[in-house]
């Protein structure tokens, strides 16, 4: 994009302020984790660096997993202006009543460890052991814990238009997006 992603207007207001506007009212704790934490701080919630900078989609996870206070953690990433309270609600729920470690959704493609809910002490641990281990893939610590992987068919009944995972990479992507949701 040729910069910072969380930045560029989307409606309007930066991306990332339309993001915590979306999972607010879940949320008992926000928190936000940057690489450059100093140009988030207008958004409003405490702003953290990156723990291991320049190591990854990895390490941004065990920075907000280290970060957080509470036991139980929603982890979404700023590039998602469709991110969905109600599928993490019901993520939420499940982690509280199956006593699992983490729900991740599944999209058609791929996993969405950037739209899940994670229970921070097992997870933490798991994500300190894959860096410590030189592990850069996002997904390389789910077997050390229990998750539960909702497939797209169960993710789709609080998602009903497929939105939740849209992700703006490209100005194509992010035109075609604000274009989703000023039809809305």
């Amino acid at each position: 994009m040729g910069q910072n992603k969380a930045l560029i207007p989307f409606l309007g207001q930066p991306l990332i302020a339309r993001v915590i506007e979306r999972v607010a009212p879940l949320a008992d704790e926000l928190l936000i984790t940057a690489n450059e934490p100093e140009i988030f701080h207008f958004t409003g919630p405490p702003v953290y660096p990156d723990l291991l900078p320049g190591q990854g989609a990895l390490s941004g996870l065990y920075t907000a997993l280290s970060a957080a206070s509470l036991p139980l953690v929603a982890v979404v990433a700023c590039d998602m202006p469709f991110v969905s309270a109600p599928l993490l609600s019901a993520q939420l729920a499940i982690v509280q009543e199956q006593e699992v470690d983490g729900v991740v959704p599944r999209s058609a493609e791929e996993y969405e460890p950037f739209h899940a809910v994670y229970r921070r002490d097992a997870c933490l641990a798991a994500v300190q052991a894959a860096l410590a281990a030189g592990e850069k893939r996002l997904i390389s610590w789910f077997p050390k814990v229990n998750l539960v992987f909702l497939a797209p068919e169960e993710a789709a009944q609080y998602d009903p238009d497929g939105e939740a995972f849209i992700n703006v990479n490209t100005p194509e992507e992010w035109k075609l997006a604000e274009e989703r949701a000023k039809g809305r």
